[in-house]
C-alpha cells in the first residue's frame, strides 16, 4: 500500500525498514529508563535466527510448504507473489510516466510528488484486497477527526513482519506521505524507484552528513510541505514479535517541526508473514489487526519524554506475546 507498501516480490530479504540515526542516548528520563529495561529483548530480537527446518516451516504454513534459498513458500505464498509481480508491471510504468513528467517539467508539475504515492497506493491496496490481507483496523475515527484538522503528523508503528509496509500504508490512506527508508533499498528493483520517484527520505546509517540530512528533509516535510510521514522508530523489524527499543529519529523530527505523532500498534503481522518466508503464508483477514492512537502532541514535551509516551501507547494496543520482556 503506497511506496511503503513496496515490492513483496523483491524485498523479503530487505524487509527490515527504517533505521532513523542513531540510539536514544542513557539519561535519567522516564525513557532511557524504559528503554534500558527493554534491551534485553531488544537484542535478542537482533540476532540472527536459528534457520527454521521444513518440519517447523510445515506447521506454520501447512503440508504443501517447501523451502528455497530465499524462503519458504506455500500454495498461497505463490499466489501473493505472484499477484504482486501482475500489478507490479503497470504500478513501474506508472512510476516511471511520473518520472518522465517531472524531468519534462523540471518539477514544476506536482512538487510535492503526490502522483507517485498515488500509484503506490493503488498497487498495496489491491494486493491487499484481491489476498484477503487488508487487516481490521480499529479507532479509525481518530484519523478521520485528525484529518479534518488539516495538520501533518508523524505515523509510527511496531515492526515485526514485512506485512507491517503495506498495513501502515492502508491505514493512512489516499494521503500524500513520505517514508523515510535506508538507503539500500533504493537499489532494489521497482522499490527503489518509488522510493526516490516519490520524494521518500532515504538515509545512509552509516553517514552522519546523511542523517543530518534526513532530519532536515523530515522536518521540512512536516513543517513547511505540510505532508506525512512515516516509519518504524524500532530501526529494524523483530524477529520475535516483541517491540524493541526505540530510536530517536522520528522524534526529534516530530519535536522539532511541532508536529504530532500518531502511534500505530500492529497485531499479529508476524503470524501471518513469520521469518524464514518469502511473502506471506496465509490471508491477513481475521488474524492480522491495527489500533490507531490519539495523536500524542510534541509541543511542550522533550524528545525523550514524547518518545516515551508513545511508547507506552503503543504497548496498550499490543497482547503480551508483542511486549517486550
Amino acid at each position: 500500500t503506497t511506496m511503503t507498501t513496496t515490492t513483496h516480490l523483491q524485498v523479503s530479504a530487505s524487509a527490515s525498514s527504517v533505521d532513523e540515526g542513531s540510539h536514544n542516548k542513557n539519561t535519567s528520563s522516564p525513557s532511557a529508563s524504559s528503554a534500558s529495561s527493554s534491551s534485553s529483548s531488544s537484542s535478542a530480537s537482533l540476532k540472527k535466527p536459528k534457520k527454521k527446518t521444513l518440519k517447523e516451516l510445515r506447521e506454520e504454513g501447512g503440508i504443501f510448504t517447501f523451502n528455497t534459498p530465499i524462503g519458504a513458500l506455500n500454495p498461497y505464498a505463490i499466489y501473493y507473489g505472484l499477484l504482486s509481480l501482475a500489478l507490479g508491471l503497470p504500478w513501474l510504468v506508472a512510476l516511471k510516466s511520473c518520472q518522465l513528467l517531472y524531468f519534462i517539467t523540471r518539477g514544476r508539475v506536482d512538487p510535492k510528488r503526490r502522483l507517485p504515492i498515488f500509484f503506490s497506493q493503488i498497487w498495496g491496496v489491491l494486493v491487499l484486497r484481491l489476498s484477503r490481507s487488508y487487516p481490521e483496523m480499529e479507532n479509525l475515527q481518530v484519523l478521520e477527526k485528525f484529518y479534518e484538522e488539516g495538520r501533518p503528523a508523524m505515523f509510527v508503528a511496531n515492526h515485526c513482519s514485512w506485512m507491517d509496509i503495506p498495513f501502515l500504508g492502508a491505514t493512512v490512506g489516499w494521503r500524500n506521505y513520505k517514508i523515510v527508508s535506508k538507503k539500500e533499498l533504493g537499489a532494489v528493483p521497482i522499490l527503489g524507484s518509488a522510493i526516490r520517484i516519490g520524494g521518500n527520505i532515504m538515509v545512509d546509517r552509516l553517514d552522519r552528513k546523511s542523517q543530518l540530512q534526513t532530519l532536515k528533509q523530515g522536518i521540512n516535510y512536516l513543517k513547511k510541505e505540510g505532508v506525512h510521514l512515516c516509519t518504524f522508530p524500532e530501526g529494524t523489524r523483530s524477529r520475535t514479535g516483541r517491540m524493541m527499543k526505540f530510536k530517536n529519529g522520528a522524534f526529534k523530527m516530530a519535536h522539532k517541526a511541532g508536529a504530532p505523532v500518531i502511534p500505530i500498534s500492529i497485531q499479529n503481522s508476524n503470524k501471518v508473514m513469520p521469518t524464514g518466508w518469502m511473502f506471506a503464508m496465509k490471508p491477513s483477514y481475521k488474524t492480522a489487526k491495527v489500533v490507531i492512537h490519539a495523536p500524542i502532541e510534541s509541543v511542550g514535551k522533550t524528545e525523550e519524554e514524547l518518545a516515551e509516551a508513545v511508547r507506552q501507547s503503543m504497548l496498550a494496543g499490543l497482547g503480551d506475546d508483542q511486549k517486550p520482556l
